[in-house]
């Protein structure tokens, strides 16, 4: 990680949970961070607890909002230069059953979130490496077991298909990176079942007590998953990393 101390990273989803937790393990690590999520106040907190090497700063920013992605980008430039990392960690969870009984504005959060909000990060995260000339910096999505596979999980079928495509959003970025001659790396990483806020999203009408006892990570085994896949020698490209805790049977 030392070729990281005083560079710039940008995660999103960082007021809390697995944001949260990897914000935190990058400042402890020498990283300039900027914490992007709608709960500014929560990041501003967090900063006050550390004293590292690194420094947190917060930036309101709601990644469902193109506008709010444009303008935290844009502050980003204007205060610190640059950015050498993003990790898009900002995601939700919603019951939308595809039988019809699905509330039309829990199927628009999902995609707003998870696919627009991940795919604008990445644009203007990008856009600014390549106008600041950072051409070995790195791309983090926090992706999901459930974006490997099928799960039995009525009504979070939406929020697997975007997962799988997530996954697909992964491969196709590396892909264009290489054509690009890019030295920017890409990495999908995708956990299993982790104690935090979203959990509570996923208890819905036949799944209240299905969660109750099953093993789960906490959020800084993620954020160890991180440090280990920036931690890689330049030559190396951790494409995807899963994460579970033992004993998880989907």
């Amino acid at each position: 990680m030392d070729r990281w101390i005083g560079k710039i990273a940008v995660v999103t989803g960082a007021s809390s949970g697995i944001g949260a937790a990897i914000a935190k393990q990058l400042v402890k690590n020498g990283m300039i961070v900027v914490g992007m999520a709608r709960r500014e106040e929560k990041i501003k907190d967090i900063a006050e607890t550390l004293a590292e090497k690194g420094k947190l700063y917060a930036v309101k920013a709601d990644v469902s909002q193109e506008k709010d992605v444009v303008e935290a980008f844009q502050w980003v430039k204007n205060n610190l230069k640059t950015v050498n990392v993003l990790i898009n960690c900002a995601g939700i969870g919603r019951y939308y059953p595809l039988t019809g009984e699905g509330k039309a504005e829990h199927l628009q959060q999902l995609l707003n979130v998870n696919a627009l909000g991940l795919t604008n990060c990445t644009t203007q995260a990008l856009k600014l490496m390549k106008e600041t000339g950072v051409d070995d910096g790195h791309i983090i999505h926090l992706n999901s077991v459930v974006g490997h596979n099928i799960l039995t999980f009525t009504g979070h079928y939406i929020h697997t298909a975007i997962k799988h495509g997530v996954t697909v959003l992964t491969e196709g970025l590396r892909r264009e990176l290489v054509l690009e001659k890019s030295k920017i790396k890409v990495t999908s990483i995708s956990p299993g079942l982790v104690n935090t806020e979203m959990v509570d999203d996923f208890k819905t009408p036949g799944m209240e007590d299905s969660l109750d006892g099953m093993p789960m990570l906490e959020p800084k085994d993620i954020a160890d998953g991180v440090i280990y896949v920036l931690g890689t020698p330049p030559h190396v490209q951790i494409q995807e990393l899963t994460i579970r805790p033992v004993g998880e049977q989907f």
